[in-house]
């Protein structure tokens, strides 16, 4: 796949001048104009701003780049699982097979339809291009029997055909990350069976009773898709950032809860659909807009280096997917990766540390265990992912880069289980719950796919890493 589903180690506030927000929704005047405005003004103002466009930015560059290969209003599915050589996506998982597709709604809604998957867990989360999720169709929410959903854009007004489910997207851009539980390569052909019936068409092509029209990529400027979207954002000057962000804002408008928002984007001098400029600016000015948004995009930066090295056993976020008025927060989960999904569906503990604090390294070796009533409370199922210093699955001789519920392992007499962490392959039977190491650094994800109720208030916590050389 070309996107980035990235880890989310943790986030921490930017000490950016971010507004409260008032209920209600506010409508933009004419700009006052930063020139009006002292510099040190206009350099804070520049900073929340861009903290506040910095995801609806980068999912257009994303869009854009993802549509380059693959149409608007098309799934791309992933046929199999990555193995070690890789290295496209950061932190990947061997759980489930991604069936992910762009819907542009600015036309008219889309439908999905989507067949009876006979119990099988799976997910079509979508995000608006704001990154929140709005909507979560699977087995959690609507179940695994046949169904068919419309995915109307904010500005849509009509009727829908008997039988057809309307999904109100707030922006006319979407990203749907589909996912279904895959058990191995041995599952492969029956999660293709099911990927082949994922189907996405117009509105007016389900009435008409035909199929959806094969679209192709849009024409125009050439888009580059070696650089990676969050890459090509930062490249950005604040000139081509606010402008861009002024393109997006028509189609997808700010929730009601920013409106304080609205007014400090009003006060900057960006007008929805309008260009923005700093050459009409005074020298100064300029430059203090500029700085603003190079202070931002270096503060979203540093705040994921210090979520990523916490040095916690386990870190945990339970907050994903719906952010609110969490500025900061929603612009840091944007740049460790887009794609998180709501904790309901899904958590993530993550570590870097043994129990005693020290980084996790292949020359020592670990074990895992989970007492007979406390392996991970789930309604779907588990895993545990090894990952090396660069987000990577490690190659090993079993090719076995997850290992999790699903797998045939060996539990212990008191129903208790144990799983080994180390570079070496373990004696004899041991190797049933064997995740192999690489022989340094490495670090580790627990994957809950819709975790009980105990992940998600807390009093379940995964067991430390224990070193035991």
């Amino acid at each position: 796949m070309s996107f980035s589903i990235r880890q989310i180690a943790g986030a921490a506030a930017l000490g950016l001048l971010l507004a409260g927000c008032a209920a209600g929704p506010q409508k933009a005047q004419a700009p006052q104009g930063a020139s009006s405005q002292p510099d040190a003004t206009v350099k804070a103002l520049s900073a929340q701003v861009f903290t506040y466009a910095y995801p609806l930015v980068l999912m257009d560059v994303t869009r854009e780049v993802m549509t380059a290969r693959t149409p608007a209003n098309t799934f791309a599915h992933m046929r199999g699982f990555p193995d070690a050589t890789f290295t496209d996506v950061v932190s990947p998982n061997a759980d489930t097979l991604y069936s992910t597709a762009w819907l542009d709604l600015s036309e008219e809604p889309q439908i999905l339809s989507l067949p009876d998957t006979r119990g099988r867990y799976y997910l079509m989360p979508m995000m608006d291009a704001w990154t929140n999720v709005f909507a979560s169709p699977g087995k959690r929410t609507t179940g695994t029997r046949k169904a068919v959903f419309a995915i109307t854009g904010p500005r849509w007004t009509g009727t829908l055909p008997p039988g057809v489910k309307e999904i109100r997207a707030p922006t006319e851009m979407v990203w749907l990350i589909g996912r279904t539980q895959t058990n191995g390569k041995k599952d492969y052909a029956a999660v293709r069976r099911l990927q082949s019936q994922y189907r996405l068409m117009p509105l007016s092509a389900w009435q008409g009773g035909g199929k959806a029209r094969s679209q192709a990529a849009p024409a125009g400027n050439a888009v580059d898709t070696e650089t990676p979207p969050a890459e090509q954002v930062a490249a950005m000057d604040a000139q081509a950032f606010f402008t861009r962000f002024a393109a997006l804002l028509p189609a997808n408008p700010p929730a009601p809860a920013d409106a304080a928002m609205v007014e400090s984007i009003r006060k900057l001098g960006i007008m929805p659909g309008a260009p923005f400029s700093v050459t009409a600016l005074e020298p100064a000015t300029a430059r203090a807009v500029q700085e603003g948004a190079t202070t931002a995009l270096a503060g979203i930066a540093g705040a994921a280096k210090r979520a990523a090295d916490t040095g916690a056993e386990w870190t945990v976020r339970r907050d994903l997917g719906n952010y609110g008025t969490a500025y900061g927060k929603r612009a840091l989960v944007a740049w460790v990766g887009l794609g998180a999904n709501l904790p309901a569906d899904a958590v993530y503990p993550a570590t870097r540390v043994d129990s005693a604090g020290k980084p996790l390294d292949g020359s020592k070796r670990y074990v895992m265990h989970f007492d007979k009533n406390q392996l991970p409370p789930t309604n779907a199922f588990w895993s545990l992912t090894l990952y090396n210093d660069k987000q990577a699955f490690v190659a090993n001789p079993l090719n076995r880069y997850a290992i999790g519920d699903r797998d045939r392992l060996r539990y212990n007499r008191d129903g208790s289980l144990d799983i080994a962490i180390q570079n070496a392959r373990p004696p004899g039977s041991q190797v049933s719950n064997w995740l192999p190491a690489p022989p340094d650094g490495f670090n580790l994800m627990l994957r809950v796919y819709w975790p009980g109720q105990s992940v998600l208030d807390g009093t379940w916590v995964a067991p430390p890493v224990e070193r035991i050389d």
